[in-house]
């Protein structure tokens, strides 16, 4: 099932399958529960990121041919860092750079994200697929300078300003994606093709970082994992390439879709 996050012409927020751009077959009942089909449809007046997340868990350096760019070793266990809540974008919003970040060294990172079904800890790696409620598709949009220079060593301020979390634009139930790590990703940046590769290159697979993540931590219904970004990003490229005020930035994820948001300048 292809499920959206939508306001409809009431202003109410629903869930639905998107049938046209602009019209959805209604969902009701629980995103974690039951949810089953009402018969009805709705207009779709603004598309929402598909899920709210209560804990959004990130993975740095998990792409082999990123590592390589990046100089960095292959990491021996997950590297992980969080965002905030207030990060979360939805579709079409605009990407905001910050005003603290003076010299605008901002950068995009096409990413699988996976969405947490039912509370697991303690899973094996190998029953780690069966707690994937679905997958969709998030930029995990990143202040270079905040991460490398000015956070203390730690990735959060960096990845953690307001909008830097776009996710969407649908979340893919886990039966529709069996193999998670035979996905191709892009990143389009204002029509030109940065990112191209595939979910193959993963060093540490979806189920692997389920089971990792777990280990006597209680993971949640509706939590969010960003799984990395291949090779490709800005600052790995010369010159290095920073999204700027007017850009349109495209993550695409095969069988979930196209996660579209404009670029705007600080408030």
């Amino acid at each position: 099932m292809r499920i959206i996050r939508f306001i409809d012409e009431q202003g109410q927020t629903r869930l639905g399958e998107e049938t046209t751009p602009s019209q959805a077959a209604v969902l009701q009942g629980d995103l974690f529960g039951k949810l089953e089909r009402s018969g009805q449809t709705a207009q779709v007046k603004k598309l929402l990121a598909p899920v709210t997340p209560p804990n959004i868990l990130c993975i740095g350096l998990n792409y082999r041919e990123h590592a390589a760019e990046s100089g960095a070793k292959i990491p021996e266990y997950p590297m992980l860092f969080m965002k905030p809540n207030t990060a979360l974008n939805n579709p079409g919003d605009p990407i905001r750079l910050p005003a603290c970040q003076v010299d605008h060294e901002v950068d995009y990172e096409c990413e699988l994200a996976v969405v947490i079904g039912r509370t697991c800890r303690d899973v094996s790696e190998a029953k780690a697929l069966e707690y994937v409620l679905g997958y969709t598709a998030a930029n995990d949009v990143s202040a270079r300078t905040w991460q490398t220079k000015r956070g203390g060593g730690q990735f959060v301020r960096g990845k953690g300003f307001d909008t830097f979390c776009p996710l969407g634009p649908a979340l893919v139930t886990a039966d529709e994606i069996p193999d998670p790590q035979a996905l191709k990703l892009k990143t389009v940046l204002n029509g030109k093709v940065m990112q191209d590769h595939t979910t193959g290159d993963m060093i540490f697979s979806v189920a692997q970082l389920i089971s990792f993540l777990s280990q006597d931590t209680t993971l949640i219904p509706g939590t969010v994992i960003l799984t990395g970004t291949p090779q490709g990003v800005g600052f790995a490229r010369k010159p290095p390439v920073w999204l700027q005020p007017g850009d349109e930035v495209v993550i695409e994820v095969e069988k979930i879709g196209k996660l579209v948001n404009p670029v705007v300048a600080p408030k």
